[in-house]
This record gives C-alpha cells, structure tokens and sequence, in this order.
C-alpha cells in the first residue's frame, strides 16, 4: 500500500514539473540548478521566504494604519466613531439575519402589526442595521492609505530597477538567453516584494471586516498569486517585472482618489479620478496590447519558440488584456453616462442633478478594489452602479 501511495506521489509530481510543459525543448531542469550569476535562476522552493515577507509586511501594515493612517485621517475630520447602532430588536434581528436584509412592502406592514412601531421607523432601522456591517469611513481611510503607500512605494523601486535593466529600453532582452536568464538581486526582491504583499492581503481578509465582496476578492488575490508564481517558476521575469510596473502605476492613483472622497476633497477627488482614468486607459489599452503583448506573443516566438506553458502564459496575459478592454469600456461607459444624466435644462439656466459625476465617483471609488495583474470585482461593481443609476 506505502509502495503505491509513493509511487502514484511520484507520478504526480512528476506530472507537476514535467519539462515538457515547464521548459523550451531541449531544456531541462538540470541545466538550470546551476549558480549563474546573482541568485541563480529562479526555483520553485524560492517560493517560501515569501511567507515571513509576508507575514512581516502584514505585521508593518497594522503599525502603519494606527500610528500613521488613523492620525492622518483625524487630521482630515474624518470621525473616530462608527455608524449609528440600531435599537436592540429580537423579532426585527431574527428577519434579519435569518430572512432578508431589505424587506417588502408587505412584509414591512406584517412587522408593523406585530410591533406597533410605525412602517417608516422599521425602515429605518433595517437601514441602520445594514449600515452596522459596512466599514466605518476611518477604517477604509486607513486601508487605502496603506496600500497607496505601498504601490506608490513599489511602482517608485519598480521604476527604479527597471531604469537600469536593459529589457526596459529593449524588450527583446528578455528572450535573450531564454531561459539561462540568472537573478540579480533587485529583480529577486521586486519579484518576492511584489508576492508577498499579495500574500499579505490574502492573510488579512480573514480578521478586516467582513465585506460582500469577500469571495470576489479572495478569488482575484488567489489569481494574483497565481500569476506572478507561474511566470517566476517559468523565469518569464523580465517580462513579469514589466507587468506589474504597468499596474501598479494607476493602482496608487486609485486609492489616492479614494483617500481625497473618504475625506470629502471632492475637486481633488474628481482630478484624481480623471487623471487615474487616463493613466488606466493608456497603460492598459496602449502600452500594454502594443508593448507588452507584442513581446511575448510574436518576439518571444522569434526567438524561443512556443512551448507548453509557453501557450498558458500568453493565454493568461490576453485574458488580462480583455479583462482591460471590459474595465476600460465600464470607466468610459458610466462616467459618460453621469455626465449626460448630470444635468437639466430649465428655463434660462442649467441646474445639475443629483445623480452627477459626484455620485458616481462615490460609488465607484467605494467598491473598486485595488488590483495589480488581474481580475477584480471591478466589473460586478461597474454593473452595480450602472443598474442603480
């Protein structure tokens, strides 16, 4: 029985690092365990000391948010209090929970009769009861001044490392000698970095408040990581380390945006949006399809050929490229249609409507997620504010 289990193991792992699928022809995984220059190649077992990395970049985000964040956001006004509790009710609880979070007409009326309180006082206090689950406004100033810190911080050393790599002014270097490509040390750090943040987001989703898009976003970190593993392991890290510069350079500006709504800087909230706008649709509809994609689709089949995982990773990175077009087409889409729904005609003058740019860059800047190579729930959310609009 011990000889089978050990045996079908074996088989399986060996299916795993198969070099067939892993490695060019005529590559195998011997010709890589050499020291190279630097850090070597990039391994499998590399993977671990990201989880330390992880671990202490979560430990300095906790310290980051109440010692610097939270006085930056009472410095701001925004209030040290959470939402208003709503009165202690056993029967309206047990709906609740148990039953809906947003009742009908009818049920309202059956709540009515068997409370004595009046329809608009349980309306009420379902709308305060809902508002009980919603973050309070200082912990989400705290999480997005955390992770701009970050991506600035990491878009700034990725700027800072790619200036001096030669497959930033070339792109073909980084087929050249593909895949006998060593690690130097600032690639190996940018890389473990870049992992171990994402590592740290996974960790922390499970003691931040609870969201409703916990699963969405649970999913998106797990792809994330996902991603930037396969193309470590597969020493596509020139190119990778170009991918992720390309993200991260609109993500600091997305959550400098939110910062500016979470404590109302509504003008330079709206600027930032527009300049984030612009940033998202160049790097992710231009920079991206046209450098990128172009790189790793038909120069890297010049140089190296196709292979297995070869196919996976550029199959990967046009599923990104779609997920760009679909996030792009939704920015576009709902903003022009709040600018066209912000205004009214009257006699002699025009009067802006409720439901302006304002609201939408409320919503919208509330529920977008900050993402660096792959799908968010950005697109549900887009939907949402579209539909409620």
């Amino acid at each position: 029985m011990a000889t089978t289990a050990a045996g079908a193991l074996g088989l399986l792992w060996g299916w795993l690092w198969s070099e067939r699928f892993w490695l060019p022809q005529n590559v195998s995984w011997a010709d890589l365990e050499g020291p190279g220059d630097g850090y070597g190649y990039p391994r499998a077992r590399h993977i671990l000391s990201v989880f330390p990395v992880a671990a202490g970049i979560f430990s300095v985000r906790l310290l980051f948010e109440r010692f610097i964040a939270k006085p930056c956001a009472l410095h701001v006004g925004i209030q040290d209090s959470g939402p208003y509790q709503a009165q202690p009710n056993a029967i309206l609880e047990k709906v609740f929970i148990s039953i809906t979070k947003y009742p009908d007409e009818q049920r309202l009326k059956g709540l009515s009769k068997q409370l004595d309180w009046d329809v608009r006082k349980i309306q009420c206090w379902f709308r305060h009861r809902r508002n009980q689950d919603k973050p309070p406004t200082l912990t989400k100033f705290c999480e997005s001044m955390w992770r701009f810190t970050f991506y600035l911080c990491i878009f700034c050393y990725g700027i800072r490392f790619l200036w001096s790599s030669p497959w930033f002014w070339d792109i073909r270097q980084c087929w050249h000698s593909y895949p006998y490509q060593p690690l130097t040390s600032g690639l190996y750090y940018y890389y473990m970095m870049e992992l171990a943040f994402y590592w740290s987001l996974m960790f922390s989703q499970f003691i931040d408040i609870k969201r409703k898009d916990f699963l969405i976003m649970f999913l998106h970190h797990l792809a994330t990581i996902g991603l930037i593993t396969f193309s470590y392991i597969n020493n596509m890290v020139r190119v990778g380390t170009l991918v992720m510069c390309l993200h991260d350079v609109s993500d600091f500006l997305l959550e400098a945006a939110k910062l500016a709504n979470y404590a109302k800087y509504q003008r330079l909230c709206d600027t930032l949006f527009v300049i984030f706008s612009a940033v998202f649709v160049v790097t992710r509809l231009g920079i991206y399809p046209f450098w990128i994609l172009n790189t790793t689709f038909f120069e890297s089949w010049e140089m190296i050929g196709p292979y297995p995982s070869w196919w996976l990773f550029n199959g990967l990175l046009l599923i990104l490229q779609f997920l760009h077009v679909i996030w792009s087409y939704l920015i576009m889409r709902i903003a022009f249609k709040a600018l066209i729904r912000g205004k009214v005609t009257y006699p002699g003058r025009i009067r802006p409507r409720l439901c302006t740019l304002h609201s939408f860059l409320t919503s919208f800047l509330f529920s977008m997620p900050g993402g660096s190579w792959t799908v968010s729930s950005f697109a549900c959310k887009c939907i949402y504010a579209s539909s409620v609009q």
